[in-house]
């Protein structure tokens, strides 16, 4: 028998209904959460504290419990736009941007945990940090992960957003960060808001200007990864060199 991990939620069905105030206090998630700690609540009840009330004389941890459900649980609920929130009945425009900049503010902070301590090993490395926030993304960003001699990261950039077309993105913006950090690598990565992580010919020729440019400045230009809904492409896992002899990609 399957165990879950998910911490035991008090009784909805009882609750049905009810505001959190006339919830007995024993079953309050405020009163859980003190009792328990955070780690002790379900997400419906985390929800539910972020919102605070409920709607049509449903408690706050109910509305949340129908999100969760609606979009199969905190991963869907997280990827949900706006306009899916607010289509939830009961949600509507003030919980919907509440439950966003939440989970937004959960994403800069797996960016930015710990930034000293980030070291790059391989693609995964940086897409299991950039694929949670910019897979997402309706529009193109681009971003520089700018590493020391070591590989560990000394900063993350957004340097573009908008059209990354090579024939738009200038070259020296993508090394200006790195040159006054005096870095010794970087690694370009950008999304298809199309969800597609297929790189285009257009993604190519800037990889292929950008290799120029770092043996130019004498900065590497490490990978290239292009991002899509849940999923990436390393250039250099398709067989992108990246050597300073130049850039090569194998036959189709």
């Amino acid at each position: 028998m399957a165990v879950s991990n998910e911490p035991i939620p008090f009784d909805v069905a009882r609750v049905r209904g009810r505001s959190i105030r006339e919830t007995p206090a024993a079953e309050r998630p405020r009163e859980r959460l003190e009792l328990r700690g955070a780690a002790g609540l379900t997400a419906a009840e985390l929800i539910g504290l972020l919102w605070g009330s409920g709607a049509r004389g449903r408690s706050a941890v109910d509305l949340a419990a129908d999100a969760l459900a609606r979009f199969d649980g905190l991963t869907g609920l997280a990827r949900a736009t706006g306009q899916e929130l607010e289509a939830v009945p009961g949600v509507g425009a003030a919980r919907a941007a509440q439950l966003q900049a939440a989970f937004e503010l959960g994403r800069r902070l797996l960016a930015d945990w710990p930034a000293g301590r980030w070291s790059i090993r391989s693609p995964r490395d940086v897409a299991d940090r950039l694929v949670l926030q910019m897979g997402r993304l309706e529009r193109e960003e681009l971003r520089i992960v700018i590493l020391n001699t070591k590989n560990v990261v000394l900063r993350v950039a957004t340097v573009y957003t908008g059209n990354i077309s090579s024939s738009l993105v200038r070259v020296g913006e993508l090394f200006r960060d790195a040159v006054r950090l005096d870095a010794a690598g970087i690694i370009l990565v950008h999304n298809h808001p199309s969800g597609d992580p297929t790189p285009s010919p257009d993604d190519l020729h800037l990889t292929a200007e950008a290799l120029a440019a770092g043996r130019l400045l004498d900065i590497d230009l490490l990978d290239h990864l292009v991002i899509g809904h849940d999923a990436y492409v390393s250039l250099r896992d398709r067989g992108v060199s990246f050597d300073r002899v130049g850039p090569h990609h194998p036959a189709a």
